[in-house]
């Protein structure tokens, strides 16, 4: 059984949690006042304890680092998950909230440390983007797929196949619990990094992870994707946008339009035919 740490910090600044994506954090519960950031214990050296240290110190000394025993780890989020509401089109809610009878597509999540992989503003663009696509008929890949609401929800809007891929066993695991929770059967979930995926082509991939990510993967997702297929990325500072965009069009993938919210920037891209 693995121990987290839990930083709890006193400050609401988007760009100190943005800074402190760079590490392994599973989640940042956000609050009115304060951030909490939970990370694998394991997954961190000395030196980048020290560095997460300096970085919070830069904008703030009143933090504290508690140890989060794994039996707690459930309690801890199913207390904190707030539901995730994108205008009228979709809501992403845990079995404990009411439905909302505004919204065009409901999703069902057990909020488990597999929703920690992306923040709120991130989650929120991609979903708005994917309103954009039309998913009839289509395959898709999402890339990072955490608690798997992106691949639901693609089932949802009409794709006809599904392949979602996660590094963490706990995300995988959660994927398969959510699909089976919105009453989903398309999608395929694998484990590991693109190296598992069979050989396959996209006619939409979803991938909202991180800046370092996506550019290391740029050469194989585009090659994934057909030609005329399309690509929303996320997970990326707005700073860090030009950085990212410029990678994917060196292999033939083209900006459609983006976004910011709270710091953090999406990209809706398409492959040139």
């Amino acid at each position: 059984m693995e121990i987290y740490l839990a930083y709890t910090v006193k400050s609401t600044d988007e760009v100190l949690m943005a800074l402190l994506t760079q590490f392994e954090f599973e989640s940042f519960e956000e609050h009115e006042d304060h951030f909490i950031g939970y990370i694998k214990k394991d997954d961190l050296t000395a030196a980048d304890q020290d560095e997460i240290i300096s970085i919070i110190t830069r904008f703030t000394d009143d933090y504290k680092i508690d140890d989060i025993e794994p039996q707690n780890w459930n309690a801890i989020w199913e207390a904190s998950f707030q539901p995730v509401g994108v205008g009228d089109f979709c809501q992403i809610r845990a079995d404990f909230h009411p439905k909302s009878a505004d919204v065009r597509y409901d999703l069902v999540i057990n909020p488990k440390m597999a929703f920690g992989t992306g923040h709120h503003a991130t989650t929120h663009m991609v979903i708005s983007f994917m309103e954009q696509i039309d998913f009839q008929k289509k395959t898709v890949f999402d890339f990072g797929c955490g608690t798997g609401i992106l691949a639901i929800l693609a089932s949802k809007l009409g794709a006809e196949k599904i392949d979602a891929l996660d590094i963490e066993h706990e995300s995988y695991m959660n994927t398969i619990e959510n699909a089976s929770i919105n009453g989903v059967n398309n999608i395929s979930v694998f484990e590991g990094d693109l190296s598992v995926m069979p050989a396959s082509s996209y006619d939409v991939i979803l991938a909202n992870i991180n800046r370092n990510i996506l550019i290391r993967y740029a050469a194989e997702l585009s090659q994934m994707l057909v030609n005329g297929g399309q690509l929303l990325l996320s997970g990326v500072l707005a700073e860090d946008s030009k950085s990212v965009i410029e990678t994917y069009q060196t292999y033939g993938i083209q900006l459609v339009d983006s976004k910011e919210m709270d710091g953090w920037m999406s990209a809706f891209l398409t492959k040139l035919v």
